[in-house]
């Protein structure tokens, strides 16, 4: 039986129903990512997993107990907040120390705990500073730390990274898995950054328009993507019609494309970093004459849009000495690299 298990949720705001029949389970010691733009309902999701509203039809289920009128303050959930939510007149011990002093924990087992936090987050040391005296990183961890202190059933992210600079997002993504591997806690997280939580998640559940469109680990997720949707999401830029020919599958204009087994007519998508372009004429597979409609250089890499047959490929390539606006082309589509989307 998993740990948090939402069946059959119906939730929005007045008229405007944002999740409808929505449905997600959790396991113990996982760390699930809920990924997607604006909009799509995982914030909605967290909040009502939270406790900061509740459903108007369905039920969430948590260790086999239904929560879903369960006050927040009783269900022992770690929230971390996108814009860290500490209180400015309090220096950091008695921030991270606040939900324990409304739990009424002894003196001294506050002050153990506290700053074994602390010293797990790496900010020993720093518990008489205030939060204006600290960087966005530093307060990000003692969020993080207050969070994780009264020993939650279940961590909560929301967007807790969107407000540092990219280099410190990746440096805190990275303490946030270490901690969470070390202490083993279940964390759901939401973000709409795909990198951030493919980094840092055992499974990522890709939303669209208030459903889970893909649940699965990132690497199949981003390998195998379920639909037309996922695999744009994901980086796929190219897309092509196949039906079935006598030698096998074929594209619109006849010509037999070799690629992993799939059934029947339908759609395949391939990366413009596994598409290689090269003059007309050279060897390859699964061959496409084009013209160089644009090219964009992007420091290590260049990107050429091409004009083929079956339509507009984009194509990433290392190649520097490249090729210019109306030069003839062929590109090389590599088989294991192209994907049929179900």
């Amino acid at each position: 039986m998993a740990l948090l298990e939402m069946q059959n949720i119906t939730a929005g705001y007045d008229r405007n129903i944002i999740l409808r029949n929505f449905a997600l389970q959790v396991e113990k010691g996982e760390f699930v990512s809920l990924l997607g733009s604006s909009g799509c309902g995982k914030t909605t999701t967290l909040r009502l997993i939270a406790g900061f509203s509740e459903p108007s039809e369905g039920r969430i289920l948590f260790d086999g107990r239904d929560i879903t009128h369960v006050p927040l303050h009783r269900r022992n959930f770690g929230f971390v907040f996108q814009s860290y939510a500490l209180f400015p007149h309090m220096t950091v011990f008695d921030n991270v120390a606040f939900g324990l002093k409304m739990r009424r924990t002894p003196r001294d087992e506050m002050e153990k705990r506290v700053t074994e936090m602390l010293s797990l987050v790496d900010l020993t040391g720093f518990e008489k500073r205030y939060p204006r005296e600290m960087s966005g990183g530093q307060r990000q961890r003692v969020a993080l730390a207050r969070a994780m202190v009264i020993r939650p059933d279940l961590m909560l992210f929301d967007e807790p990274l969107s407000n540092l600079d990219a280099k410190l997002r990746v440096k805190m993504r990275v303490e946030i898995r270490r901690i969470q591997q070390e202490l083993g806690f279940t964390a759901i997280y939401v973000t709409h950054d795909q990198e951030e939580c493919f980094a840092i998640s055992d499974k990522v559940a890709i939303m669209n328009r208030g459903v889970i469109e893909q649940m699965d680990t990132p690497s199949h997720i981003f390998n195998r993507p379920a639909s037309e949707f996922i695999a744009r999401f994901v980086g796929f830029e190219n897309f092509f019609s196949l039906r079935p020919g006598s030698d096998g599958l074929v594209t619109e204009d006849g010509r037999v494309m070799r690629m992993p087994a799939a059934e029947g007519a339908g759609l395949a998508c391939i990366r413009p970093e596994d598409v290689e372009i090269m003059a007309p004429g050279e060897g390859g597979e699964n061959l496409l004459p084009g013209e160089v409609l644009v090219t964009t250089f992007l420091g290590r890499n260049v990107q050429y849009n091409v004009r083929t047959p079956i339509g507009e490929f984009v194509v990433k390539t290392e190649q520097q000495n490249g090729y210019s606006i109306g030069d003839r082309v062929s590109l090389s589509l590599r088989a294991n690299k192209i994907i049929p989307i179900p």
